[in-house]
């Protein structure tokens, strides 16, 4: 694949570098913010070598690229003149004026908004999450190995480092989102960062675990532990920045470097431990005590719906705004299931684009099949699978649904749970053995109903074949 000729093409039918008001990206897709939509010429891109699909989601035009994503974008950033300059504050490509944004985008709605929003602030930590998970699931390998031997090796010293390295992220969890949530409220991101790190610090910590009333200014503070929370700082950070806005404006330009830092962190500190935190605390146990009540209700149908329509969010970018559950649960209680239940979408998905892969006679279609249900199978990435084979045949993604549903189900009969925040796939198995064998076998049933089963429903029920596609002319022809 010529990295550069498919570039090229994008901008091309996209309506070229002026159409473009904002441009960003995720993991596997391109997301567009255009001037004007009309001009982008949907089919063309999606004939391009290495498009996978196109999407309007969100008030966006997303490009579905796999994992060659991040080579494309770096591209595109150098042919529109848009690559990040030290000092940059964010990484978003814009167009324009970031005062000038419009708020009345097609599509761009309250509840649009507020998915963006939370994408952009997880978003970015997605990897590292990922590495810990990856990283938890071989130190749990590697306990119960050594157990089965009669060897203890939790007090072994690289255990207990590499063990640090998995839960460091959300230890300090409110430095690191102060970070990407100062980076979408325009906030300084490191006074932010030294909010969060306040909240973190250990004789806090001390003072909040001890049994001596806090008072600050006078005023009682309510008993908390900050480290691994989620929201406070989010509403922190949100404060800070229209605090920082406002002292920007009434301090003289000579006296902002010092004065506006130091106001706003003299400000913010009270603020955050007198009002915010708790705030969020509180905020944050009443999204927990809903998920977990509706898991209470009945684990199997919870199981089975998100098993099930994990992967029909996605489509439509909803699947963002359940991600911060799942991160909440592993930061205050140490396990999760969102994921194990996602994983079962997951596994349904390769499952369903192996099938189309053994069914099919195009050479395309084997092609592009096959690499989805690897990428979908082994690193619990399904976007390949989804809108390369899948929702295109449409049968195929009703069979994955189905038995995504069904392996959700045996899941939360089994009451599966995973030690970390990892996404679903072959690499990532070991993270769900930490609770014992017999929920590894109910997640492992899980799995193999979702794969195994819409794998067989694609083939022997089949779906409708695509015939091979004529080679599309270059851009550089039209």
């Amino acid at each position: 694949m010529n990295y550069q000729e498919t570039a090229n093409e994008i901008l091309f039918h996209i309506g070229g570098a002026e159409n473009i008001r904002e441009m960003t990206h995720c993991f596997t897709r391109l997301r567009f913010e255009l001037r004007d939509p009309e001009k982008a010429e949907c089919g063309k891109i999606e004939r391009i070598e290495g498009v996978i699909a196109v999407v309007e989601s969100s008030g966006q035009f997303q490009v579905v690229m796999g994992t060659k994503v991040g080579r494309i974008y770096d591209l595109l950033k150098e042919m529109t003149g848009t690559e990040r300059k030290a000092g940059e504050k964010r990484e978003k490509v814009y167009h324009r004026d970031s005062k000038d944004r419009e708020k009345n985008t097609p599509g761009n709605h309250l509840g649009n908004r507020m998915i963006q929003t939370v994408s952009s602030m997880f978003t970015p930590m997605v990897p590292a999450i990922a590495a810990s998970g990856l990283l938890k699931g071989f130190l749990t390998i590697a306990r119960m190995l050594a157990s089965n031997q009669g060897i203890d090796i939790t007090g072994n010293h690289t255990y207990v480092i590499l063990l640090a390295a998995t839960d460091a992220i959300f230890y300090f969890m409110p430095i690191i989102l102060a970070y990407t949530s100062a980076r979408v409220f325009g906030a300084n991101e490191f006074v932010a960062m030294a909010l969060g790190g306040t909240m973190c610090y250990p004789s806090i910590l001390s003072l909040m675990a001890g049994e001596e009333r806090i008072r600050m200014l006078g005023v009682a503070l309510t008993r908390a532990n900050y480290t691994s929370s989620v929201i406070p700082i989010i509403i922190g950070v949100f404060i800070l920045a229209y605090v920082q806005r406002f002292l920007e404006r009434v301090i003289p330009e000579v006296l902002k470097i010092i004065l506006v830092p130091g106001l706003s962190l003299l400000v913010m500190v009270p603020a955050v431990f007198m009002v915010f935190g708790p705030v969020g605390i509180y905020l944050g146990n009443i999204i927990h005590f809903i998920y977990t009540g509706l898991m209470g209700i009945s684990p199997v149908l919870c199981g089975g719906f998100i098993g099930g329509m994990w992967c029909v969010f996605v489509i439509f970018g909803a699947h963002r705004a359940l991600v911060p559950i799942g991160i909440q649960d592993v930061a205050l209680n140490g396990r999760q299931n969102l994921l194990a239940f996602a994983g079962a979408a997951n596994f349904s998905q390769g499952g369903a684009a192996l099938g189309v892969m053994m069914r099919t006679r195009s050479r395309e279609l084997k092609a592009v099949a096959a690499s989805a249900s690897v990428a979908a199978s082994v690193c619990g990435i399904t976007e390949p699978a989804i809108y390369g084979c899948n929702l295109r045949l449409k049968r195929p993604m009703i069979y994955a649904v189905i038995c995504g549903a069904a392996g959700g189900a045996v899941m939360g009969a089994g009451g599966v749970y995973g030690d970390a925040f990892a996404n679903n796939g072959i690499l990532t198995l070991a993270t769900y053995a930490a609770f014992g064998m017999k929920k590894f076998l109910f997640y492992l049933a899980g799995i193999g109903i979702s794969f195994f089963g819409s794998a067989i429903l694609t083939m022997l029920l089949g779906f409708e074949d695509m015939d091979q596609e004529p080679e599309e002319t270059s851009w550089e022809r039209n």
